[in-house]
């Protein structure tokens, strides 16, 4: 919905000022995935459950046994800073790349009053912040603050006196649609973790990744390289409830932080919206991009920030206390 809303309203005025298809539709497609790892991102909330699960059964096959689990909220918060540098890092390549093109980047001044665009967003701000604090501050849980959210929307959109009967009943049956999409996939997905687990297929990927030199340095980049390449031809669901569990525990195991691992899976999935051919961001804007504007225009755009969004990976690798920091601050170690 970003990706389009942007692409519907910002590139036609990008590109009738001057900016380069490629920075222009590079930009727009990048902006609008940033929401997949800020939370409150979908991306995390099928991630937390996934590796919570994963967690439980590192610490079975260990001998260990506990309660703790691996809660959306703690990956809610490990992803925040994480999400901002890599918000600030996009903010820094569009400043490096613009003014190497003065005069395609120079706006003329705008005549009557400026839109104002800050007073509209404060509601929607005000809802989104109120979700996000709720799971945050512990208050509420992820299915709670998702009732929050949407009773929410509703409120807004009757005070706008833009709430109908056809509305609700569009935004119900999509809402369905996605469930049924979900489930779907982790029914699938389920099944074919049983059939994996009890041919031994775990043991063989635990044993695999156990017994690589280097021990868990080794086996989180044979991990997150193989997350890269699946996010070329798959989406991020299939990746988080296929993939995920099977990894999971064997990386867990090897000592792995089950929060900063969350996150670095986070950060690499989320390149699976920008990498072509089967980018999501890509096809929802070679949709609404003008004619005039090439597919290879937004595959080449879009690779300085796959770039970037790689180079935050590593940040968070080799600075751990990015991702943990946070959560330990708010919930303890």
């Amino acid at each position: 919905a970003t990706v389009v809303t942007l692409g519907v309203l910002c590139l036609p005025i990008m590109l009738r000022e001057g900016y380069p298809p490629a920075l222009a539709t590079g930009t727009v497609a990048a902006a609008g995935t940033l929401g997949q790892i800020i939370p409150p991102s979908i991306v995390l909330v099928l991630l937390g459950d996934v590796l919570s699960s994963a967690y439980q059964q590192a610490q079975l096959r260990m001998g260990v046994f506990s309660t703790d689990t691996v809660s959306v909220g703690d990956l809610f918060a490990g992803a925040l800073l994480p999400g901002l540098v890599l918000v600030l890092s996009y903010l820094l390549w569009v400043f490096i790349a613009a003014p190497a093109r003065p005069a395609a980047v120079e706006s003329p001044p705008v005549a009557g009053p400026a839109p104002r665009v800050g007073v509209a967003l404060l509601a929607p701000l005000g809802l989104v912040l109120t979700v996000l604090g709720s799971i945050l501050g512990g208050i509420a849980t992820p299915t709670e603050a998702a009732a929050l959210g949407a009773a929410g929307a509703i409120a807004l959109a009757l005070g706008r006196r833009r709430a109908d009967l056809h509305m609700l009943f569009g935004c119900a049956m999509k809402a369905v649609e996605m469930t049924a999409m979900v489930f779907l996939i982790l029914i699938g997905a389920a099944l074919f973790s049983l059939v994996f687990k009890a041919y031994g297929g775990d043991h063989t990927v635990q044993n695999l990744l156990a017994s690589l030199p280097g021990g868990l340095a080794t086996a989180i980049v044979c991990v997150m390289l193989l997350v890269f390449l699946l996010g070329f031809v798959l989406d991020f669901i299939e990746i988080t409830f296929v993939v995920v569990p099977i990894v999971g525990p064997a990386l867990l195991m090897l000592g792995a932080d089950p929060i900063w691992l969350g996150v670095m899976l986070g950060l690499n999935l989320q390149t699976s919206f920008l990498t072509p051919p089967f980018g999501f961001a890509l096809f929802y804007l070679r949709g609404v991009a003008p004619e005039s504007v090439a597919t290879t225009d937004i595959w080449r755009g879009a690779l300085p920030f796959i770039l970037i969004q790689l180079g935050i990976i590593a940040l968070v690798a080799f600075v751990p206390g990015l991702a943990t920091a946070l959560p330990h601050w708010l919930y303890g170690a």
